[in-house]
């Protein structure tokens, strides 16, 4: 490819078993002939076990100059094993560890995480063959921005405890033995997702979009997702807004799934229903996600990076050739786009190929290569 290609596409493999679904997702795009310059970047594990950043600068800068990135998976470890998995001449140097596909979400602005759970017919592991339901995650804000202590600082633990009672319990055991994660969110980030959703179900057809949170429990935050939710359904008429608890909306999942239309909820309760939801229709193998902001994007599978698995092209390509299809289609190419997913759709029925987590003993790399003969 030469740099007058039409897109300039950010290449990120990542760690494990990233490299081995984009060895499928290109195999898929080449055959697509989509005229594309993919530029490789380096982010993942290895890059902060040398040089103490997951997500070097060099990086970022990157992105900057492409139009989306296409992602493969990430390693993430806690605090203290992340510290003894630096070189030795970077321990103690006060490095911290930050998820790097965190840091591309909130960098970029990537507000909206949007997660497709379909049923292809012929999947042996779906639930049913009749639920598409389509989760709208929050990705910047919530539990998940990332402003987290331990220890707690004695300014905050002042703070905190001038304003909530409550706190007198936890002081007894000594601001050196507790852990805070805070739960943040705006209206705007609210009124945005909320909207997102609403926007979606407009174009698409969709009959309702349920906001998930727990309200009676997360007074300020839960209500603050609610009532801007109520606001937003009041520009949609048409189309209907229900208003569930997380546990509620859980156990209605598992019993119900061909009910449900549009979920909408902040970060961390997106996350898990969007992992719910996929296995009703295959599980994390089938799990594509598109991060969008209002200018840039990036696209990946929702699956971890699996090392015990790298090199072995074993894992199901499936969630990462469905997130090249939402790449594409957030590109505009909406012909390639509907071709992709009719391709993987055929595949999928006809039940040839298949990798050893939907019964089969095909690699990444024949299951891709089926895909694209579809083409």
């Amino acid at each position: 490819m030469t740099g007058l290609a039409k897109y300039r596409i950010a290449w990120l493999p990542g760690d494990g078993i990233g490299k081995d679904v984009m060895d499928c997702a290109r195999l898929v795009l080449d055959q697509l002939a989509l005229d594309a310059e993919y530029v490789p970047g380096d982010i993942g594990w290895e890059f902060w076990k040398s040089e103490g950043d997951p997500l070097p600068q060099r990086t970022i800068d990157l992105l900057k100059q492409t139009d989306c990135a296409l992602f493969g998976a990430i390693t993430s470890q806690p605090g203290e094993e992340a510290e003894q998995a630096l070189a030795p001449e970077l321990r103690g140097k006060g490095h911290a560890y930050f998820s790097p596909i965190v840091r591309l979400r909130q960098q970029f602005d990537l507000h909206t995480n949007l997660r497709p759970c379909k049923a292809y017919p012929g999947n042996p592991l779906n639930q049913r063959d009749d639920i598409d339901i389509v989760v709208f995650r929050e990705n910047t804000e919530g539990l998940y921005s990332g402003v987290e202590f331990f220890p707690l600082p004695q300014e905050v633990l002042e703070v905190l405890s001038a304003h909530h009672p409550s706190m007198a319990k936890f002081e007894k055991f000594g601001r050196e033995n507790i852990a805070l994660s805070a739960r943040i969110m705006t209206r705007q980030g609210c009124e945005r997702i909320v909207t997102q959703a609403f926007d979606y179900a407009r174009k698409h057809g969709r009959r309702s979009v349920t906001v998930v949170d727990k309200p009676n429990i997360l007074r300020e935050t839960g209500g603050l997702m609610i009532r801007t939710a109520r606001e937003v359904a009041g520009r949609y008429p048409g189309i209907t807004l229900q208003e569930t608890n997380i546990d509620a909306q859980c156990m209605w999942l598992v019993k119900n799934p061909q009910d449900i239309d549009i979920l909408v909820a902040e970060n961390m309760f997106g996350d898990i229903l969007s992992d719910l939801a996929a296995q009703l229709v295959g599980g994390l193998g089938f799990a594509c996600s598109a991060n969008l902001g209002a200018e840039y994007a990036v696209f990946e599978p929702t699956h971890g990076s699996a090392p015990k698995y790298a090199g072995q092209y074993k894992v199901n390509p499936m969630a990462m050739l469905l997130s090249a299809r939402m790449m594409l289609d957030w590109l505009g190419e909406d012909d390639r786009a509907q071709r992709l997913e009719g391709a993987v759709a055929e595949v999928i029925a006809e039940g040839r190929v298949r990798t050893y987590d939907v019964g089969g003993s095909n690699t990444s790399l024949e299951v891709a290569a089926a895909v694209a003969g579809k083409l």
